[in-house]
This record gives structure tokens, sequence and C-alpha cells, in this order.
């Protein structure tokens, strides 16, 4: 978690960011949340699976832990499940295929607001009409809960997409 905060200092500026996560991003997201408040404009989570036993709100716990490494319920951050002191949007599907949908849904006092999206788990991070449903759905609320529209900013990318480079070509 230290590293993402200090990657969010990094890109942030004076800032706040929206973070969107999808998959297990989404429960970085939620946590690096709790861990810097201040610093958040809203979190976003994609088919994530923040609520309920971790060890059966995915099909694919045993995949992730041998991965990862360690057990579900031994995460490498603290584990918070209470509601990220920040707005907090869920976007979820009942098609999703990994993530069961009351896992990616939560309930009303873990996040404000929840959406379905007619998506698979996939959907969600790479399929163009569901990409266009995810950020008119981010637009609306947060157009309803900063009571205005959001403003345009320029869009940071964090992470390697963020360096350029120049390659040589030779011939």
């Amino acid at each position: 978690m230290e590293l993402l905060e200090r990657r969010l200092d990094e890109v942030r500026g004076r800032r706040k960011v929206l973070l969107v996560g999808w998959s297990l991003g989404g429960m970085f997201a939620r946590q690096l949340a709790h861990r810097c408040p201040r610093k958040i404009r809203a979190v976003i989570t994609m088919g994530s699976p923040f609520s309920g036993d971790l060890k059966t709100n995915t099909n694919v716990c045993e995949y992730y832990e041998r991965i990862a490494g360690h057990d579900v319920y031994e995460p490498p951050f603290p584990h918070l499940p209470d509601k990220p002191p920040v707005p907090t949007l869920a976007l979820w599907s009942r098609r999703d295929g990994i993530v069961a949908p009351r896992a990616a849904r939560g309930h009303d006092h873990e996040r404000d607001k929840a959406v379905e999206i007619d998506t698979y788990h996939t959907g969600f991070a790479v399929h163009r009409p569901v990409l266009t449903q995810v950020v008119n759905e981010i637009r609306t609320f947060l157009a309803e809960v900063e009571g205005r529209p959001p403003a345009l900013q320029p869009m940071v990318v964090a992470g390697p997409l963020a360096k350029t480079s120049r390659v040589a070509r030779t011939a």
C-alpha cells in the first residue's frame, strides 16, 4: 500500500484522484481510500469482490492463492471491509462469471451506489460499449455526489504508459 500511496502522490498534484479499480484492483482502490481519503475524489469498483466472504465471493480463489502465494484471508494489505470514507460506486454484473454479483454489488452500508452493467467480467475492461456505459455511469455518479457535472481534466496514466521513450530504428 505504501507504493500505491507514493504513486498516488506522484500523479495527483493538488487534485483529488478518481480511483477506478477492476476486479482485485477495486479491492486495492477501496483500501487506498481508507488509508488516504483526503487525496481521493471517489472510488469506482468494477466487478470487484469487496463484499462477503473472501473465500466464496469468486470462483477463482484457489488460483488467486496459488499465484499470490498467500491465503485470501491474509492479503498483502490491511483488509477493512467498511465503506471507504469517500463516495463509492460499485459497478457489477449478474453475468460476471468470475465474481459473485452480491460480492461486487455489496450492501447499502458498503457503498454509496450500485449500478448493474450487462457484461461478463472481462467486458468491464475491454468491451467498448461497456466502457462507454461505465464512463457515463461514472459521470452521472460524480454529478450526483458533487452537485454539478464533472469538469473534464487531462488524464494522467499511472503505470508504464506514463513514461515516454524513444526507440531508435536501424535499417
